[in-house]
C-alpha cells in the first residue's frame, strides 16, 4: 500500500475510534465492505456492527455473496427485511425515487443504532460520487449518518487499492445500483421487472460480461456493457442467443447501447435541477 494511502486508513480507523461504537450500512459493494474492515480492524467484532438490508431489489446472490464475505471476515453481520416496494412513493418512480428508500433505509437503521449504543450510522458515499445527481445524499444528510469516505477525501481508486492491500475479494467488484435503477422515471417499479431485470442480468453475466446494466423499457431491454467487450457479441455470435433468452425472459426486443455502460445513464433525462425533461422523441 502506498504510503499515502496508509496514512489515509490510519486517520480513518482514528476516526472510527473517536466514534467508539458504529452501525455501517453493508451492502456488498466495494466501498461498504472497506469501512466495515476498517472499522472492525480499529473497534473489534463487538463495536463495528454491520447491517444488510435484504428486499426485492437485492438479488438473492448479492446477498449471499454479502453474507458470506461477512463471515468469511469474522464481521459482526446482522440482516434486515422489508419490501422495499411498499416504501410510500417509491414504486411510482419519481425522479427522487432514491430519497425515499434511503429515508426509509437511514431511518431504520438509525433505530438500530440507538437500541445499540452506536454513536453513528456509516454509509459510503465517496468524492467521486458528488457529480451525479444522487437524492439519496439528502436523505443521509437528513438522517444523521456519518460518510467518512466523503469527508476524508477518499476516491474510488483510493478504495480500491486499500480493500486490495487488506485482501478484501470485493477490490475490483464492478460498480453495482439496485434494480429499480435500471427502470427510466415515471415507469412503475415491480416486482415483476426486477425479476426480469436480474435474470437478464445473469445471462450475460453467465456469458462473461464483466460490468453489465440492463435497462428496462417495457417490451424492450437496452443493454450496457463496457465498449471494449462490445465485439463479442458479433465475433461470437452471442447476439442472437442472447435476444433468446431475453425473450424466454418476457422481453420483445433487445437492443444495445452503442455508449455502453456508464454509471448513472438513465439519469440523462434530467436538467440541472433534478427534474425530469420532456422527451424529444417518442
Amino acid at each position: 500500500m502506498r504510503p499515502e494511502l496508509v496514512q489515509k486508513v490510519e486517520r480513518l480507523k482514528d476516526a472510527f475510534r473517536q466514534k467508539r461504537r458504529v452501525l455501517v450500512a453493508l451492502s456488498g459493494g466495494v466501498d461498504s465492505t472497506l469501512l466495515q474492515e476498517i472499522a472492525h480492524l480499529a473497534l473489534g467484532f463487538e463495536d463495528a456492527i454491520a447491517v444488510t438490508a435484504k428486499s426485492e431489489t437485492l438479488t438473492p446472490e448479492e446477498f449471499q455473496n454479502v453474507c458470506d464475505l461477512a463471515h468469511a471476515r469474522g464481521w459482526n453481520h446482522h440482516v434486515i427485511e422489508y419490501s422495499e416496494l411498499e416504501i410510500p412513493n417509491y414504486a411510482e418512480n419519481p425522479v427522487n425515487r432514491c430519497y425515499f428508500c434511503k429515508r426509509e433505509l437511514f431511518g431504520r437503521l438509525r433505530e438500530l443504532a440507538e437500541r445499540w449504543g452506536c454513536s453513528a450510522v456509516v454509509e459510503g458515499t465517496n468524492a467521486d460520487d458528488r457529480g451525479d445527481y444522487r437524492p439519496g445524499m439528502k436523505a443521509a444528510n437528513e438522517t444523521g449518518t456519518w460518510a467518512p469516505l466523503l469527508e476524508y477525501g477518499w476516491t474510488k481508486s483510493d478504495i480500491r487499492d486499500a480493500a486490495r492491500a487488506l485482501g478484501l475479494p470485493t477490490w475490483d467488484k464492478p460498480s453495482g445500483a439496485c434494480l429499480s435503477s435500471r427502470v427510466p422515471y415515471g415507469m412503475p417499479i415491480t416486482r415483476e421487472k426486477l425479476e426480469q431485470i436480474a435474470l437478464a442480468e445473469k445471462v450475460l453475466k453467465k456469458l462473461g460480461f464483466s460490468q453489465v446494466r440492463v435497462r428496462h423499457h417495457g417490451t424492450i431491454a437496452r443493454i450496457e456493457i463496457l465498449p471494449e467487450e462490445m465485439p463479442r457479441l458479433f465475433s461470437e455470435n452471442l447476439a442472437g442467443q442472447i435476444a433468446d433468452e431475453f425473450r424466454r425472459i418476457g422481453f420483445v426486443y433487445t437492443t444495445v447501447d452503442l455508449l455502453g455502460y456508464r454509471t448513472g445513464s438513465l439519469n440523462a433525462v434530467l436538467s440541472v435541477d433534478g427534474e425530469a425533461r420532456p422527451s424529444s422523441s417518442a
